[in-house]
Formats: C-alpha cells, sequence, structure tokens
C-alpha cells in the first residue's frame, strides 16, 4: 500500500509543511532535478511515479475506489510545499486534485477508470472547445487543443469538445495517451517545466459515459465532491505562487548578510532593504491566510453535509486571484532587493521572478475575477459561469 502523509504540522515563518519520510523525498527529488524539467519541458515519469507514491496521485480519488482524499487545505499546503523547491512541480503535481472532476462521471466508468488502483494522473487540455460529430452513444472528436499541463505524465488525457448540455457548457471527453497526439511546443518564458503542450486527436470515438462537464453534478457522495470544483481548480494553481513567493522572499532574507560588492554597507543594515523586505514578508502573510481562512470555512460547511454557497465559491476564487497577483508582486520586491546578484542567470531569482509571473495570467486567475467577486458582493449578476 502507498504510505500516506502524516497531518499536517506548523512550521517557521507561517509555513505548513508535511510530515512524513516519503514527502521529504520528494522535496529532495525536485530539488535535484529541477534543472532537469526546465530542460526537458516536462516532470519525467518516474518523477510522476514518485509523486504518487507520496500520495499527490490518490488524494482525491473516491474512497469507494481506493483513494484517500485528503482536504482541500492539506492538499493545498502540500503543493505549495512543493513549489517553494520548483514551481513547475507542484503546478503538476497539483492535478493530483483534479480527479474531483471525475465524480461527475457515471460510477461504472469510474470503477473501470480506477480498476488498476487510485494513483491516476490526468492531464487536459479544454481550450478552444471543438466541435464532435454524434456518433451512436457518444461523440467522434477531433481536433487540436492547448495548455494539456503535465500531459507527458498523464494515464488519462481530456479535451474539451461541444456537446449537448442544457446550459451550453463544454463537456471534457477522455481519452487514453495511444488515442492522442502530444505536439510538443511548450516554450514560454515561466514554468517551462509543466510540459503544457498541445493536444491533437483525430476521428476518435468517445462513449457518451466517458464525457462529463467540468464541475458538474458528482455521482460520489463523499464531502470532497461538495466541494466548489472549478474553484478549487483555481486554488491548485494560485498556491504555487504563494510557494515560489516564499522561497524569493527566503532567498532575499539570507543573502541580505551578505558583504556588498562596493565595500558599502550590507543590504541587512541598510533600511530600504529591511522595510521592503518587512512589506514583502506582510503582503505575502496576509495573502495567505485569506487564503486558506476561507479554505477552511467553506470546507466545514460541506463536511458537515450543506453546500457551499456562490458567496463562498466566489471568495474562494477571489481569495485565490489575489493570492496568485500578490505572489508576483512580492517576487518582483525580492528580485529588486536581490541587487545586482538578481541578474546573473545562476540566481534562484531569475526561475522564481519568471514561475511567479505566469500564475496570474491563467483564465482563472485573471483580474476579471475581481469583477465576477465584486458583483457577487454588491448583489449584482456577475458574468456567465461565474463563479
Amino acid at each position: 500500500m502507498t504510505q500516506t502523509l502524516d497531518s499536517a504540522q506548523p512550521a517557521e515563518r507561517g509555513r505548513i509543511s508535511p510530515d512524513g519520510e516519503v514527502f521529504e523525498r520528494v522535496l529532495a527529488l525536485v530539488a535535484d532535478r529541477r534543472g532537469e524539467f526546465e530542460e526537458k519541458r516536462h516532470v519525467p515519469r518516474d518523477v510522476i511515479s514518485e509523486f504518487k507514491k507520496a500520495g499527490l496521485y490518490r488524494a482525491s480519488t473516491p474512497r469507494r475506489f481506493g483513494g484517500e482524499p485528503l482536504a482541500p487545505a492539506e492538499f493545498l499546503r502540500r503543493i505549495e510545499r512543493i513549489s517553494e523547491v520548483d514551481g513547475s512541480a507542484g503546478w503538476v503535481a497539483s492535478f493530483g486534485s483534479a480527479l474531483i472532476y471525475l465524480a461527475a462521471l457515471p460510477l461504472d466508468t469510474q470503477a473501470e477508470l480506477y480498476a488498476d488502483g487510485p494513483d491516476l494522473a490526468f492531464a487536459a487540455g479544454l481550450f478552444p472547445v471543438q466541435p464532435a460529430e454524434r456518433a451512436g452513444n457518444g461523440y467522434r472528436v477531433s481536433g487540436r487543443w492547448k495548455f494539456a499541463s503535465g500531459c507527458k505524465g498523464a494515464d488519462l488525457l481530456g479535451v474539451g469538445v461541444k456537446g449537448d448540455d442544457p446550459a451550453g457548457r463544454p463537456l471534457t471527453a477522455l481519452l487514453r495517451p495511444g488515442q492522442v497526439e502530444i505536439v510538443e511546443n511548450w516554450d514560454v518564458v515561466g514554468l517551462c517545466g509543466t510540459g503544457s503542450h498541445d493536444l491533437v486527436v483525430d476521428g476518435v470515438l468517445v462513449p457518451r459515459e466517458w464525457t462529463f462537464v467540468r464541475g458538474g453534478e458528482p455521482t460520489v457522495d463523499e464531502p470532497l465532491y461538495r466541494y466548489p470544483a472549478v474553484a478549487y481548480a483555481a486554488q491548485v494553481l494560485a498556491v504555487v505562487g504563494l510557494g515560489v513567493a516564499r522561497a524569493a522572499l527566503d532567498h532575499v532574507v539570507a543573502q541580505g548578510g551578505r558583504a556588498s560588492y562596493t565595500g558599502g554597507p550590507r543590504a541587512a543594515d541598510r533600511s530600504g532593504f529591511r522595510i521592503g523586505v518587512g512589506q514583502a514578508e506582510a503582503q505575502l502573510r496576509s495573502v495567505r491566510a485569506f487564503f486558506y481562512e476561507t479554505t477552511h470555512e467553506v470546507w466545514a460547511t460541506v463536511e458537515r453535509g450543506d453546500p457551499a454557497t456562490a458567496h463562498q465559491a466566489s471568495l474562494l476564487r477571489l481569495a485565490s486571484a489575489h493570492a496568485a497577483r500578490t505572489s508576483f508582486e512580492v517576487v518582483r520586491s525580492a528580485y529588486q532587493l536581490g541587487g545586482i546578484p538578481a541578474i546573473a542567470l545562476s540566481s534562484p531569482l531569475q526561475r522564481h521572478l519568471r514561475d511567479a509571473s505566469v500564475v496570474p495570467q491563467h483564465a482563472f486567475l485573471q483580474e476579471g475575477v475581481y469583477d465576477g467577486a465584486g458583483a457577487v458582493l454588491t448583489g449584482v449578476q456577475p458574468f456567465p459561469g461565474y463563479p
């Protein structure tokens, strides 16, 4: 049986780090190979296997199918901790939460999916949504989709197609890797190791029971599947930014005691440096507190059997977008505080800056979320699909 992680315990600087030898080995492995992830533009399958051993890919598998679902805050802390070591690895590991979507599939389909065990790596490229021809009791799927993060290490792939959902929501059609061509075109400035390549499918027949609406009504009655699915998808990405920001700020603080190249005062002896560090620490701790406070509140609601409200789901979206944006601001501050050493390509601040810049660019985390949240808070109808 896969070894599970112990409960998260408080650690220094407001961080909560999961305990457990398996998880610590994963962190060491990521630290040792993060350069390889960036060079290869993906996290290799053998590393995905180690993520599975740490329980990350059964963290949203239903208990009835052998999963060990984690409360959202527990899973998020694990992704945050991995992201402190490497943002790309954290981003890929975050999709251990994506099985929450699959709970909308028929139970027989889920039983078939998990027949070989609960550790399932799922990746999807949903956009642009493509038309699909109806064929018997299913859809004939063809097209090309973008941004399938983690696709090279996935056991199951999804693509977005136009179905017949009464609300007009797209369907996700599920395929095995052998049915999909991965076009390796992930050439970007940050989160280079996520392998967010294009997917190409040519005329594959997908039975209707192997399709679902993202965030659709779950067929599994367990607390995790009452938690707002789309909001959770935003959270697992935003928390990558929190981890990267923590690493960047810690690095700058550690470097503050070094002698200046010019023979001037150490950075830590200058008031401007100390003020900048203090402001960045306050920013990061504050946004992190909002993020986890909201997570705990919504989880308490669904755990006692009540549905999460639209207001609660909106707060999760708001906390996520704000975390992503603020994390990038903290990393930019850390880069500036790092002075001339920060411009060297060998400086970890280079990677932190590039990775943090990508997180708030995600569609779930862009500035429009503030508009949606403001609409919910003021009693105005938000834009379609929000929250």
